[in-house]
């Protein structure tokens, strides 16, 4: 079975269309599936929303992605782990290409994504660039992670004293394990962060964590690009 995963705080604005996706995706694979959301710490409709469209919900009070995505995990009833996050859109094509994956042998792996909507020049220039990229290196961002349930203990889980980049160190412990994959196939992740955030902002703030190097992961503080407030998208 899989067990799609969905970290959530305060997304109610996006999250029932990603719902959506998921059911509509893991019926045309024809898998059985469940949806854990968890919602951690929301003070809107996200766990609401979430039970209306069909997800188990798991609450929590940490505001902490990597404990959210853990909670979700600790809760999950499937072999086949599959983390979505709350305003990512996933296809029937990247879900049926990251089973047959896991069904191949492979402990684990990530996608390839593109925005909604429109996004500035600099950041479809990014994307653009993102790909090759991950390729090379064999990461990828969080928004789509996939891994078995023996990789996912063997490892630990997610890291809980990062509270960003958490995605990329799992990723690494999970290299550890076996084969790691990244997928040709897209998800559509919103593109709010790079309309709300000027480029200046952005990349001033991974610079400054990149000169920190993983110590400014450690703190919550500094790190509004993921933790500040939720938009409409």
């Amino acid at each position: 079975m899989i067990s799609f995963i969905v970290p959530a705080h305060n997304e109610e604005a996006l999250i029932g269309r990603t719902l959506v996706a998921l059911h509509e995706a893991a019926r045309v694979v024809g898998e059985p599936y469940e949806i854990r959301v968890v919602d951690d710490a929301s003070t809107d409709r996200t766990a609401d929303i979430a039970r209306a469209h069909g997800a188990c919900v798991v609450s929590i009070s940490r505001r902490q992605i990597a404990a959210s995505r853990n909670a979700g995990a600790q809760a999950a009833m499937g072999e086949h782990f599959i983390f979505v996050d709350a305003d990512t859109v996933v296809s029937p094509e990247v879900i049926r290409a990251a089973v047959r994956s896991l069904r191949r042998g492979t402990v684990g792996g990530g996608c390839l994504f593109r925005f909604d909507g429109d996004v500035p020049l600099y950041a479809d220039v990014l994307r653009r660039l993102a790909g090759p990229v991950c390729r090379a290196i064999g990461l990828t961002g969080g928004c789509f992670l996939f891994c078995t349930r023996r990789a996912f203990l063997a490892v630990g889980g997610f890291n809980e004293s990062l509270f960003a980049a958490e995605e990329l160190a799992f990723a690494q412990q999970l290299k550890r394990q076996g084969r790691f994959v990244i997928l040709p196939e897209c998800v559509t992740t919103s593109g709010r962060k790079v309309r709300e955030h000027s480029a200046l902002e952005i990349f001033s703030t991974l610079g400054r964590l990149a000169l920190h190097e993983t110590n400014a992961f450690r703190r919550r503080e500094g790190l509004e690009l993921w933790y500040g407030p939720r938009t409409s998208g």
